[in-house]
């Protein structure tokens, strides 16, 4: 199957590997799409589905068939058609905006939904997958939002195939980034479920990163806190995602910690200190995207015992925010660690300002004289 290509990395970097002969087999495909036996509509789909697997260059040319198979996916079409047609609107639609659109426009969701609900195992899988790709469209996400979608897809969460719901978290994932459909995500209450995924992923693995995505999102309500906070390993499971992710799902994964703090400081606070955070922390701090350094910085403020300055003879520097919490933890362990971490932190903090000290005086050294 050819899913979610708008959300992994294209084996063939998208390259346009169409042959010299590929304009005579799109225009047969075109043909064959055309007619109204239903031998030769399948053998178009399974053309289609073939010539736009990797060329961009086919999608385009290809996007009038999209109307011909979305018709193959009515109710009193041969069972054949559904996943043949299905998988061709896919791959019409991976990496092409226009494709995207033209498919929602034309009523393809319709049936998508009913595929969702199939209790056939490989047209569920194919219909995640589509949604996964059109969910990826700006202007398809509040579409979708409104089709009644969201539910059935975090039921394919709970229930599908593993395939299936590493595409429903990534299509949630999307679509979590249109507001008014997260108050729809909300209601489903998704979050257990993308916790049970998130621990069965690993840390690295871009559904990790989609999983901490969707969390960071669903955390922003009261619901989600609580539902993250009552699963067991829940909170701990995205602190080792900002231990070991992707830099972007560590950034999901600050996020979304700073968010439950900031949500309710004297609730969580104990929570996420003794999931070991604090390493993790630091090494944000130094090494993550700027704007997990920043969340880092302002997420290690608000765990420490008091959120403002202690005293004017202990200025509120990092390393004194860091020190403020280290003395609260309990475990000589993750004290032990945290300690090391502030002192490498320290060191490559005062190495890195040697070297801007040494890039300025060079900079400010005459070369001509």
């Amino acid at each position: 199957m050819e899913a979610a290509a708008d959300n992994q990395s294209p084996s063939s970097s998208d390259v346009d590997v169409t042959p010299r002969g590929a304009s005579s087999a799109v225009l047969r495909a075109l043909q064959l799409i055309q007619y109204d036996d239903s031998d030769s509509k399948l053998q178009a789909a399974k053309e289609i589905r073939r010539l736009t697997k990797t060329s961009q260059r086919c999608r385009r040319l290809l996007a009038e068939a999209v109307i011909p198979l979305i018709s193959m996916l009515r109710v009193d079409s041969p069972q054949s058609h559904h996943e043949s047609a299905l998988l061709a609107l896919l791959n019409l639609a991976v990496k092409d905006e226009r494709n995207k659109m033209s498919i929602v426009e034309a009523g393809a969701l319709d049936h998508v939904i009913r595929f969702l609900r199939s209790e056939n195992i490989n047209l569920q899988e194919s219909a995640t997958a589509a949604l996964l790709t059109l969910s990826a469209s700006i202007s398809n996400k509040p579409i979708i939002g409104a089709s009644g979608a969201i539910p059935l897809l975090v039921n394919i969460l709970k229930h599908g195939t593993t395939q299936a719901k590493v595409d429903a978290v990534m299509a949630l994932s999307n679509l979590s980034t249109y507001t008014d459909n997260l108050t729809v995500i909300i209601e489903t209450d998704p979050v257990p479920s993308v916790v049970t995924l998130l621990k069965s992923s690993k840390r690295s693995s871009k559904t990790a990163e989609k999983c901490c995505s969707v969390i960071e999102s669903m955390v922003g309500f009261d619901e989600g806190r609580t539902a993250l906070a009552a699963e067991d390993g829940g909170i701990l499971a995205v602190v080792e995602v900002l231990e070991n992710g992707t830099r972007q799902a560590r950034e999901h994964a600050v996020g979304a910690l700073l968010t439950i703090c900031e949500g309710d400081r004297c609730k969580y606070r104990e929570l996420i200190l003794k999931e070991g955070v604090i390493p993790g922390l630091l090494e944000l701090t130094v090494q993550g995207t700027p704007k997990s350094q920043t969340k880092a910085q302002t997420l290690l403020r608000l765990l420490r015992e008091t959120p403002y300055p202690r005293s004017e003879f202990q200025p509120d520097t990092l390393e004194n925010i860091v020190c403020n919490i280290i003395s609260q933890i309990d475990g000589d362990e993750q004290s032990s660690k945290a300690k090391k971490m502030l002192a490498e932190m320290v060191q490559v903090s005062m190495e890195q300002s040697l070297r801007h000290l040494q890039k300025r005086a060079l900079v400010c050294t005459p070369t001509d004289l």
